[in-house]
């Protein structure tokens, strides 16, 4: 009850004004008012984000961002003793992005769009490669958009000085704290995951820590779930993230099962990475088309001019594949009783230490010596 107390005061007191055993609960209390409303209304990300954790936040409002720790080639991490990096480069950079992103959405998507895919012309008359080519390319087209919008926000954090993340090897700093996306990485996609990875970065890492890692069955459909729900009520919605489960597990179990196959020579690996590509690319376009179209008798369309080709393949490899076991779980419960032991121990040095101490004092007082013991170290 007192930790609660004292975590209340910490809502609405400066840590200047805390006592040292209220200062030691700073890590752990809730923000005060003022920090909250701080963080929700960040003017910086009102319009289109990006999602940043309180910490990171925090730590640039109070002057903190830029003295991290940068590691050293012996791996021990060493504070950087460069003054406060300049944004100009990586604001002009993301600049050009945004200005090369909006030009192509204002005229190459206007030329593609999305809708032709359910045209009833050309679903009668176009061969099977030509509708999987026009599936990727007016898809391709469609994301500049979102390339425009996410940079544009992560260059205003940028410009205001947030968003640097430390150093690289070179000494080259690094502003992609909060970046939303890495465009080469989504547009060369050899895998599922990789896309995922690399699209909407902060809110599937926002996901990925109230979720999937928190969730107790079916962590992929749950976050999946989860991520519609987020999204909105279009039906398109829905129908996209239910068909991005069967996706990313068929995906999972058949890298799992013949990625080893083609590791070595080096041109077969480049040739499992060229189809692994090209089988990526269709299958995310062919996902997310309900997402850009929103509703459902259009969505349900184009799949049906599909036949379902892609959710029926996925079917069967869940069922003809064996599927690895997740190791996720495992590791959450070592990683649980680890923390408890970990604690235990501390625990127990903790009262070590104070035992000691007192025995120490009672010595003292009796021989009444002006020696003192050394505390223990571990």
């Amino acid at each position: 009850m007192d930790n609660i107390l004292l975590i209340f005061q910490g809502m609405f007191r400066k840590d200047e004004e805390l006592t040292p055993s209220q200062r030691g609960l700073a890590v752990r209390r809730m923000p005060s008012l003022l920090e909250y409303v701080s963080y929700t209304c960040n003017f910086m990300g009102i319009l289109a984000g990006p999602l940043c954790s309180y910490k990171d936040y925090i730590a640039f409002i109070e002057g903190r961002a830029s003295h991290v720790a940068q590691p050293s080639e012996n791996g021990k991490d060493e504070q950087h003793g460069k003054a406060d990096p300049s944004p100009n480069a990586a604001v002009t950079e993301k600049l050009l992005v945004c200005g090369l992103s909006l030009l192509f959405h204002l005229t190459i998507s206007n030329m593609l769009p999305v809708e032709y895919n359910i045209d009833e012309h050309f679903q009668a008359t176009a061969s099977w490669p030509t509708k999987a080519t026009y599936l990727y390319v007016s898809l391709l087209a469609a994301r500049p958009k979102y390339y425009f919008a996410w940079t544009l926000a992560d260059a205003i954090n940028n410009a205001a000085g947030f968003g640097f993340r430390g150093y690289d090897k070179n000494g080259v700093a690094r502003w992609d704290l909060i970046s939303n996306l890495r465009i080469q990485q989504i547009e060369m996609s050899t895998s599922f995951k990789m896309f995922l990875d690399n699209w909407n970065i902060q809110t599937a890492l926002w996901l990925k820590r109230v979720c999937y890692e928190r969730a107790t069955f079916s962590p992929t459909i749950q976050t999946f779930f989860l991520s519609a729900i987020w999204h909105g009520v279009y039906p398109g919605y829905y129908l996209t993230f239910l068909t991005g489960v069967l996706m990313t597990l068929a995906a999972r179990a058949v890298r799992n099962n013949f990625r080893h196959y083609f590791l070595e020579p080096p041109q077969l690996k480049l040739f499992y990475d060229l189809i692994t590509w090209a089988a990526t690319q269709i299958t995310i376009s062919y996902t997310v088309v309900p997402f850009v179209l929103l509703s459902i008798k259009p969505s349900f369309t184009f799949y049906s001019s599909w036949y379902y080709c892609l959710h029926v393949c996925s079917i069967l490899v869940l069922l003809l594949l064996p599927v690895k076991k997740s190791q996720r779980r495992t590791n959450t419960q070592e990683n649980v009783h680890l923390s408890q032991a970990k604690k235990f121990d501390e625990r127990e040095n903790s009262l070590g230490q104070n035992s000691f101490s007192t025995m120490n004092n009672v010595c003292n007082q009796n021989r009444d010596t002006g020696s003192r013991h050394s505390p223990l170290t571990q």
